[in-house]
């Protein structure tokens, strides 16, 4: 739309440009015709009145006062030429004495010719000034050539030229407005059109296999608009289909490797507990007077690695199957100091800029969260000759962030991608489930959970709880 109004507006400013070019045209040549009318009319009633003999040799006798009263009344100068192109009398004083104008071309003689009705219009330059000439022939009662007129017209288009200004700032002014309505028009229209494909667009980008993803119900759409609509409700339907299979089949694999994880992890203590039953009853005496302590050391072997399977199978519980929640209001600052007192390690450390942070979670995972992060950095700074480990609350534009930072080993690039897979570990023992349980508590109360690790130069884990979450 606004490209057609500044379309029309240039086309209509040309026209109206070439209009008045050529009515100036028209109207110039029509009065010149009409002066030049007037002038012969002059002249053939002085030839009338005249006592001189009509001829040429006259025609400067003839004319001696009388050409002045022609360009008086008519208001407009001539000059008077013989049939050799010889100036014989100018209306114009000081024409006389203009060398130059004396004599008429040989060119314009010849396109003249000898017919009295023939009439010749060029176009001169005068100081500068573009000006018409006209030349006709000044015929006796006989219409006979007895000489020539020549009749400069000077064209005065400054009124034509004003007027045509001021239809143009008229003309502009209109189109201005018009286009301001265009673009106003054009805003609303292409919003209005667009509104349904901007409704596409949305749901197309809140797409995700993750979740469900909501139809598109437009009310009275266009054929295109309604077509598109049906394709991408089959879509969604046909993409729910495959998230469900896909999420089947990634449950079912990622059990399967669990299975192989609690398999191997449990195959570990009781390898040793069957050497152990099998060396004993090998050895036992009971008339072995240190039978008591070999018993007692036996018994000890047995319930490490009873312990050791206890600790697999509550940690494949506690990921398997998380509790309820129990979500209450609680001091976020106060519940991860409480939790940290439970450490006994010297080097670790609490500190807090706010006295207090209020929001709703569940205290058990809470604690479960932080023990976690903490018990990890722990078992990171073993090998440092000055470990330190630091847990720090702190708010930041309505979360509530723990972060847990310690100077250990940090962790591997190679490693960073899997940190928090269900059944991936770095350590010699355990199952490798509590960084992916702290990721699934997080997740729960809509939070995040991000680290920084770099090796040799410790990791920082730092999670955010949002403060409103109800």
């Amino acid at each position: 739309m606004i490209f057609l109004v500044v379309i029309a507006f240039i086309l209509i400013a040309s026209v109206t440009i070439y209009q008045y070019s050529e009515q100036n045209k028209d109207y110039h040549a029509e009065r010149m015709e009409r002066k030049e009318e007037q002038i012969k009319q002059s002249i053939d009633l002085t030839l009338q009145k005249t006592t001189y003999p009509v001829t040429t040799e006259n025609l400067p006798h003839i004319f001696k006062d009388e050409i002045y009263e022609i360009a008086i009344v008519q208001n407009i100068n001539f000059n008077i030429y013989d049939l050799e192109g010889q100036l014989l009398k100018s209306s114009r004083p000081k024409f006389e004495v203009d060398s130059i104008s004396k004599c008429l071309e040989a060119e314009i003689l010849n396109r003249l010719g000898t017919s009295p009705s023939k009439r010749i219009v060029e176009q001169k330059m005068a100081a500068g000034f573009k000006y018409q000439a006209s030349y006709t022939f000044i015929t006796d009662n006989k219409f006979k050539p007895i000489g020539i007129l020549n009749l400069p017209y000077f064209e005065d288009n400054s009124f034509n030229d004003k007027e045509l200004k001021e239809i143009l700032l008229r003309l502009t002014g209109a189109y201005l407005l018009l286009l301001l309505i265009a673009i106003a028009l054009s805003y609303f229209m292409s919003k209005f059109i667009t509104r349904s494909l901007q409704t596409i667009s949305d749901r197309l980008n809140q797409t995700d296999i993750t979740k469900r993803n909501e139809k598109i119900f437009i009310k009275n759409p266009s054929e295109e608009i309604g077509k598109l609509i049906t394709s991408y409700n089959q879509m969604i339907d046909e993409l729910e289909i495959s998230a469900a299979k896909l999420a089947k089949g990634e449950r079912e694999q990622a059990w399967r490797e669990m299975a192989k994880q609690v398999a191997h992890e449990i195959k570990n203590p009781l390898t040793p507990m069957r050497l152990s039953v099998q060396n004993f009853e090998r050895r036992f005496d009971p008339n072995d007077p240190d039978i008591l302590q070999k018993v007692s050391e036996y018994s000890k072997t047995l319930i490490q690695q009873i312990d050791t399977m206890s600790s697999i199978a509550s940690a494949f519980s506690n990921f398997a199957q998380m509790p309820a929640q129990q979500n209450e209001t609680l001091d976020v600052v106060k519940i991860v100091k409480l939790a940290v007192d439970i450490f006994n390690e010297n080097y670790i450390e609490f500190s807090s800029n706010d006295k207090e942070v209020i929001t709703v979670l569940d205290r058990t995972q809470l604690i479960r969260v932080v023990t976690n992060l903490v018990k990890n950095a722990t078992q990171a700074v073993t090998m440092e000759a000055a470990p330190r480990v630091l847990v720090t609350v702190f708010k930041e534009e309505g979360w509530v962030c723990i972060r847990v930072a310690d100077n250990g080993v940090g962790i591997s690039e190679e490693m960073k991608d899997r940190i928090f897979e269900p059944k991936f570990t770095t350590k010699t023992s355990g199952m490798g489930l509590g960084l992916g349980m702290v990721k699934n508590i997080v997740e729960t109360y809509k939070g995040s959970i991000q680290f920084e690790s770099h090796p040799d130069s410790g990791t920082v884990f730092t999670v955010r709880f949002p403060i409103e979450f109800k």
